[in-house]
């Protein structure tokens, strides 16, 4: 069988980063506690590993009474980080540098006296973290259906979570464009995300088999397994290699490969490598 592995596949600039800061902080911090605030990214095997290495995930900084505190890549709410320095704890702050800007327009926005709207998956770290940076009257909606009506000469202004599709953003907007005059978008949708489905979009379309590598809690990820699954029937979401089953491939002369961008590579060159060896 021929394994292929899409190009880009794997994870972000955001996650390396965000790993790398928790290294740093393992390294100098002269034994120290360390704990992150909430999964540090949406990556079950990764977390676990990081647990084995002394990392803690607290979920709330009322949880951590000394020590590291490290902001997860999806970013916190504003009151968090708040707590977190009146409490005296040493902040790492990994926050993705994207969500970051995400946040500041956000602010800009309510700050502007323009209604913010937010698109994207209500309750999702991220997208929490966000709202908090959007004012008091700032709404989450996932597609234009769940827009309420306002008064026309309402400012609105449009920020969207980083890995949401471009077209929900386009028809967010386009809709609103219809309705109110004074209309802000800033695009905050993280643009190498496309180029990973797009990818894996042409892959799965040449390949028998399709193997999409990531956490079941990966928004990200599961996006991944739908386009691929809608382009290749046989297309199956596993976070480790311990999953693949051999009845899958059969029959199969070539299997292309995914990773979500909370997936690291070494994580996708396991896989690979015991799909080369079947």
């Amino acid at each position: 069988m021929k394994v292929t592995l899409a190009n880009p596949a794997g994870a972000c600039y955001g996650v390396d980063r965000a790993l790398s800061m928790v290294d740093e902080a393992l390294l100098t911090g002269n034994g120290k506690p360390v704990h992150t605030l909430g999964p540090l990214i949406h990556n079950p095997i990764v977390v676990s590993q990081y647990e084995g290495r002394g990392v803690k995930v607290a979920n709330d900084v009322d949880d951590v009474d000394s020590g590291v505190l490290v902001i997860r890549s999806h970013g916190v709410p504003m009151s968090s980080m708040a707590r977190a320095r009146v409490k005296g704890l040493e902040v790492v702050d990994a926050t993705c540098p994207h969500v970051s800007r995400a946040q500041q327009e956000a602010s800009r926005m309510a700050s502007d006296g323009y209604r913010v709207i937010i698109v994207g998956e209500s309750g999702h770290p991220e997208v929490e973290a966000i709202l908090s940076y959007a004012g008091e009257n700032a709404m989450v909606v996932q597609d234009e259906t769940q827009i309420p009506q306002l008064d026309p000469n309402t400012k609105i202004g449009v920020v969207v979570q980083t890995t949401q599709p471009l077209s929900k953003l386009e028809n967010v907007v386009a809709y609103l464009n219809e309705r109110y005059t004074d209309v802000d978008v800033e695009n905050t949708i993280y643009k190498k995300k496309k180029n990973r489905q797009e990818a894996a979009l042409e892959l799965s379309g040449k390949v028998d088999a399709m193997v999409v590598i990531g956490g079941r809690n990966s928004g990200n990820t599961t996006r991944l397994y739908e386009i691929c699954r809608d382009s290749c029937q046989n297309t199956h979401h596993i976070e480790s290699a311990d999953e693949l089953d051999p009845s899958w491939f059969t029959g199969c002369e070539s299997i292309g490969v995914t990773a979500g961008a909370s997936t690291p590579q070494a994580q996708i060159k396991t896989v690979v490598d015991a799909l080369e060896k079947m």
